[in-house]
């Protein structure tokens, strides 16, 4: 039985079937019969703002072990469907660059494998970290490539399909992008990310692999580069003309029209990571990725979940750092809590790696300062990629002035001087 929401747009294009949502069941549970469904309703979308990569279903399946039938136990589960754009030309996009085949990868090989290494190398004792993802329930790719007008008319015919846990019905909410994080919002993104840095670090540091040739469908540098700079080259006139009509900004257009004609040099070199501490990164790392829970009732403690890992990248942990801090919190936080949040970063990096008998600043080197100055060139690949979706925060007052903030700073603080860049 089903019952399609009235906004729901799967009718037409791929029918949620009872049949299909049986597989992915018995997937869940490791069982090849025994469940019945009892009712299902679908519907468009899960998640507040935008996502250009993927069509996405929400799904509410309830059922019943067959061995329970008539005593009332009865079972529910909350799914996201990610799918291709049904937009041609979007979906021709996404397959093209393998948006979807690198988050499925990372569901399917990158995360086992860093459950794995950390049962492995971390004794029990010393506590396990936790990777804020969401439950990955079922995947399929198929890649087809080259075909901007095939059509999505059943999970067979499907190029990609990536079925998660919806996190809503686990209390977590998006944030607001308006308002931006709050303090502990914040902090709590930064201690999901650190985890699948440090893990990822240890990964490559313990059993001496190539993180790069173990996962070769990670966003390599060159497609991410062209990439990247095809979306700051639709931005920046957009900003160019927001910025020629706010006056004392004069400066900030001068400097930003130098750095134009070599962004695809700055965001080739910025991407490249800086050895030893090349790692895992989500590299789309704001805020509209993220979903939050409150886990006190004065809300002052708060657990982060990452979503949308179409980017994952083998760059600098202060990329994503970065990203986080320019988009996605006010101006005031930014200015008056950088330092500790970067602390914060730091101290827990270096904790979870010395769980794994890896000790940063010895064995590898690195420093709070050596981050810091990480940091500072990670501003503005941070900023160009923030130019590249700059009509995100044009038409939004509070959005467009966290941007002119930023300028302001990067101007200031000598950011937008390329100084040390190239």
């Amino acid at each position: 039985m089903s019952d399609t929401e009235e906004d729901s747009t799967c009718s037409d294009s791929w029918p949620i079937t009872e049949d299909w949502l049986m597989e992915v069941l018995k997937k869940h549970h490791e069982v090849r019969s025994g469940i019945k469904i009892t009712d299902f309703k679908v519907k468009q979308g899960c998640q507040d703002g935008v996502n250009n990569l993927s069509d996405i279903l929400s799904v509410s399946v309830v059922y019943e072990f067959e061995r329970d039938v008539g005593k009332g136990i009865e079972q529910s589960l909350d799914i996201v469907v990610k799918l291709l754009p049904q937009d041609p030309f979007s979906r021709y996009f996404v397959t093209e660059a393998q948006f979807d085949l690198r988050e499925i990868k990372f569901y399917t090989s990158i995360l086992p494998d860093l459950m794995a290494f950390q049962e492995q190398y971390i004794p029990k004792e010393l506590g396990s970290m936790v990777i804020s993802v969401p439950t990955c329930f079922y995947t399929q790719y198929a890649p087809i490539r080259n075909n901007i007008t095939s059509s999505l008319s059943s999970p067979d015919s499907t190029e990609s399909i990536l079925v998660l846990e919806d996190m809503r019905s686990l209390g977590y909410k998006g944030a607001n992008f308006t308002t931006g994080l709050t303090l502990g919002q914040t902090e709590a993104a930064i201690r999901a990310i650190v985890t699948v840095h440090a893990l990822s670090l240890g990964l490559k540091i313990k059993k001496k692999v190539d993180l790069n040739e173990k996962y070769p469908f990670l966003f390599q540098t060159t497609r991410a580069t062209e990439s990247y700079q095809q979306l700051v080259e639709q931005g920046m006139p957009q900003l160019t003309k927001f910025l020629e009509q706010k006056p004392g900004f004069e400066n900030e257009l001068k400097l930003l029209s130098k750095i134009r004609p070599k962004t695809k040099l700055l965001i080739e070199t910025l991407l490249q990571p800086i050895e030893p501490m090349g790692l895992i990164t989500h590299t789309d790392f704001w805020c509209n990725n993220l979903l939050f829970r409150s886990e006190t009732d004065d809300e002052r403690t708060d657990s982060c979940t990452i979503l949308d890992w179409q980017m994952v990248t083998y760059s600098r942990p202060t990329n994503d750092l970065a990203l986080l801090l320019i988009s996605s919190i006010p101006s005031n936080t930014r200015r008056q809590h950088t330092s500790r949040l970067l602390d914060i970063y730091y101290g827990a990096l270096k904790s979870y790696c010395l769980k794994m008998d890896v000790d940063i600043e010895a064995d590898l080197g690195y420093s709070r300062n050596k981050m810091e100055c990480e940091y500072r060139q990670s501003l503005l690949l941070a900023l160009l990629l923030c130019i590249g979706s700059v009509d995100i925060a044009i038409g939004n007052p509070t959005a467009e002035q966290r941007l002119l903030d930023v300028l302001r700073d990067f101007y200031e603080e000598g950011i937008l001087s390329l100084e040390g860049y190239v």
